[in-house]
């Protein structure tokens, strides 16, 4: 069986989540994540269409202007990334394949290797970041959107906390394979930045639709 995926953006939930299912290691985790990404990223823009053009929400205007435009883009970054996360670990096992008999070949394998895992370690490095991005509209939308939709927003949140968290993982399993201890610790650095606003984000995303009410526009 071949180790190609079909493009997650061409895929039904059916095939991907099949293909998850097989014994293929592509798409893994990295790409499972990043769907999740994309799930919240469109339940955001659901939430910002249901609220657009309602007057009691017209005060919010600008910032439904700007979440919508994000959102929309972050949705078909996360799809990307979905498939840019199961090219990159194909480029990894196609490095560990490489022939490694003289040392010519050890040294091509091993420059090979390193490069594929930085890769590797980027396009999950880029799922966090987005994440990162998409949680702080998330946030700001909470008390400024549609009530009725309130809990959606919830669920975005949770989303993008489980994506950013599962991505960070795959960061940190690449990274002894870089060989970079500079490289290595300025992304662990950033990682535990970042994650640590995700999450502190999500939280407040989640208090703020449990105790229910509107917020006052973001200038005021």
């Amino acid at each position: 069986m071949s180790d190609e995926v079909d493009p997650t953006r061409d895929s039904t939930l059916d095939s991907f989540t099949e293909a998850l299912a097989s014994g293929r290691p592509t798409p893994g985790g990295g790409s499972a994540v990043a769907l999740a990404g994309a799930m919240a990223a469109g339940l955001t823009a659901m939430v910002v269409r249901l609220s657009m053009e309602r007057p009691r929400y017209e005060q919010h205007a600008d910032l439904h202007a700007e979440a919508l435009g994000a959102s929309d883009v972050a949705r078909g970054r996360f799809l990307e990334l979905a498939e840019e996360d199961a090219a990159a670990y194909d480029s990894y096992r196609k490095a560990r394949r490489m022939a490694h008999g003289t040392d010519a070949e050890v040294q091509a394998r091993a420059s090979a290797t390193r490069e594929a895992a930085r890769l590797a370690a980027d396009v999950p490095l880029a799922v966090v970041q987005l994440c990162h991005r998409q949680m702080d509209l998330v946030e700001r939308l909470a008390g400024r959107s549609n009530a009725a939709a309130a809990s959606d927003l919830d669920v975005a949140a949770l989303l993008l906390e489980a994506a950013a968290r599962g991505a960070a993982a795959n960061v940190l399993v690449n990274l002894p394979a870089v060989e970079d201890e500079g490289y290595s610790a300025a992304i662990i650095a950033e990682l535990d930045q970042r994650l640590r606003q995700v999450q502190g984000a999500a939280a407040r995303t989640h208090e703020r639709v449990g105790r229910g009410g509107q917020r006052g526009p973001e200038s005021a």
